[in-house]
């Protein structure tokens, strides 16, 4: 059996967050601690990921080098922090999005850990700034937003306070690289970060389409599942524009006119309420009912696609 790598991992939070990081730490041959508040939560958690693991191993999708069983190896529980954080060189936090709940986790943690430990947390969507400020050890801290599910998305954006230090993100960054996840650097805080920006000017725009009776709901989602995303799933915005003209100089010469003519057109940020969201969810639960079974069922649809993108997109990297 393939020897851990040097430096343990401690995950705070048994949720599927927390575990989708414990495994993939382990895949990439990470000693991993699953804390949690209680025993029985841990013991769930750990079920749940031999599991999925052992799926995962049958259907060719594990990550890493290593087995099912010897990533399982390297995953245990444990219900006390500070004996958990013991020697770790790197601590992922993965409570419920609630400030005051990660600021006391935090808080504790500034107590009990060393000069040299990584404090990261899975925030979506809280500011470092709001996370981390007063902490002793502020310069160590980093959120490390993965995007769900995050066995099979591998982006990673990480976001640092404006006093973490550059080793902070750099070891980060290096860490999230070895287990096979694709990180970005997020030079400064902004509210929602990067990717829910993105995410929420497209919202955003579909829904001011539907809501002026533009294009149905299902029409729109098709617009994007089968034109821009699969494009996107392969490319970003900015190279699409560079090989969509003579290069990013001949795109910006050609279209900018027309672009801001279009980008002028839209309208307010919309309310999200009302009529609007009565038709959008009458016309997607005809495709996907919003009953647990259906949803359930459709996610694991999702997350299949996903495992076969993902499986696609590295035997067509670019070399």
């Amino acid at each position: 059996m393939a020897s851990p790598a040097a430096g343990g991992v401690v995950i705070v939070g048994s949720g599927l967050i927390g575990r989708s990081w414990a495994m993939l730490f382990a895949s990439g041959g990470f000693k991993v601690k699953l804390y949690d508040i209680e025993q029985q939560q841990i013991t769930n958690a750990l079920e749940n990921i031999r599991k999925e693991m052992k799926l995962m191993e049958q259907s060719g999708a594990l990550k890493g080098s290593l087995s099912a069983q010897q990533q399982l190896a390297l995953i245990s529980g444990c219900g006390n922090l500070a004996e958990a954080v013991e020697g770790a060189m790197h601590i992922q936090e993965c409570v419920p999005e609630n400030l005051e709940l990660k600021k006391k986790i935090f808080t504790h943690l500034d107590s009990i850990v060393d000069d040299s430990v990584i404090l990261s947390s899975s925030t979506s969507c809280l500011l470092p700034s709001k996370l981390f400020g007063g902490l002793t050890h502020v310069k160590q801290c980093i959120v490390a937003h993965p995007v769900n599910p995050p066995y099979y998305v591998p982006l990673v954006e990480l976001v640092p306070h404006p006093e973490t230090a550059p080793t902070t993100m750099d070891r980060t960054h290096a860490l999230m690289r070895k287990i096979g996840q694709s990180p970005v650097r997020v030079l400064k805080e902004i509210d929602g970060f990067v990717l829910n920006r993105l995410q929420y000017a497209i919202i955003s725009e579909a829904w001011r389409l539907v809501e002026e009776g533009i294009v149905s709901p299902n029409d729109l989602d098709l617009v994007m599942s089968d034109g821009l995303g699969m494009r996107y799933a392969f490319i970003g915005p900015l190279e699409t524009m560079h090989l969509n003209a003579e290069g990013m100089v001949s795109y910006c010469d050609r279209y900018s006119e027309g672009m801001k003519h279009v980008l002028n057109s839209f309208g307010s940020v919309p309310e999200f309420s009302g009529a609007t969201v009565e038709k959008v969810n009458q016309d997607i639960c005809m495709k996907v009912p919003d009953d647990p079974v259906h949803l359930a069922a459709r996610r694991q649809w999702r997350d299949d696609c996903l495992m076969r993108l993902a499986k696609l997109k590295r035997q067509v990297q670019p070399q």
